[in-house]
């Protein structure tokens, strides 16, 4: 399960996607979370999985492994289900009698709880295919440029930028480095499955120490890589490769640009 988190993962590649100017790419991740959080309508969410599917197809990244990225979770888009589905009020289709009490299923808590999920797991493959086709070098770059404005209010966008990106790509270091201590503990006879919810949470002390002292180790490591290699922060330096917005990511911004003004017309006018 630890092993399928694909946010932080990058998959080198050719496609329009992956060739994409990195600031272009982050805002329009940001304009489609935002959009996400706005739609209610079926025909607005039948519009974003078609343009999602479209850019998985373009992007050239295997739908199972974007898939894959959603199972860490499932957990997170059953419980938000759940308690939409038995808390929202409204015009009763299911009573189920538990003791004294009653739960009933609704006509908008059931809307909601569908929508709800569609809308976190859009979310996780925006936000995975954003790092999945983007270096983190060119993540780096693209948020330090973004931010740059900024530098007039003496904010230190550049270092921003390098925790972020830093962040971003130790999720799946850290979850391979999960899975190996899990299996070594298995293999000197720990159980991490039986138990109540406490014994469940103290067999989990023998992971979280060596992999917090990991984290640290790691972070040491990368600490003295960049002062050997005379790292002072973002003032003064220099890039060996600029990223320059060309004709094709304009193209490419175009075509996103009028899927959310069609997405969004449809919100407004079509009624379903």
């Amino acid at each position: 399960m630890i092993k399928d988190i694909t946010i932080g993962q990058y998959i080198p590649g050719s496609s329009p996607i992956h060739k994409m100017d990195a600031r272009l790419k982050i805002i329009a991740v940001f304009v489609y979370i935002l959009v996400l959080f706005m739609i209610k309508k079926p025909v607005s969410y039948l519009i974003v999985t078609v343009y999602t599917a479209t850019v998985v197809m373009v992007s050239g990244i295997k739908v199972r492994h974007v898939l894959r990225g959603l199972r860490p979770m499932l957990w997170i888009f059953v419980f938000t289900a759940v308690l939409n589905l038995f808390l929202t009020k409204g015009t009763a289709l299911v009573s189920i009698p538990i003791f004294k009490f009653t739960l009933k299923i609704t006509h908008e808590g059931l809307s909601t709880a569908i929508i709800m999920a569609l809308r976190l797991a859009f979310l996780m493959i925006g936000s995975s295919l954003l790092t999945l086709t983007t270096s983190p070098l060119q993540l780096t770059d693209g948020i330090e440029k973004l931010l740059t404005p900024l530098n007039r209010i003496k904010v230190p966008s550049h270092e921003i930028a390098m925790m972020m990106t830093i962040a971003i790509r130790f999720i799946p270091t850290l979850s391979e480095e999960t899975e190996k201590i899990m299996k070594a503990q298995k293999a000197r006879g720990a159980d991490f499955e039986t138990g109540n919810l406490i014994a469940r949470a103290k067999a989990m002390i023998p992971i979280l120490i060596p992999l917090f002292v990991s984290a640290f180790r790691r972070a040491d490591e990368l600490a003295t890589a960049m002062e050997a290699r005379c790292y002072r922060g973002g003032e003064g330096r220099t890039k060996m490769k600029e990223s320059r917005i060309t004709a094709q990511d304009i193209k490419l911004i175009i075509i996103f640009a009028v899927c959310m003004a069609i997405l969004a017309a449809a919100e407004m006018v079509i009624e379903i």
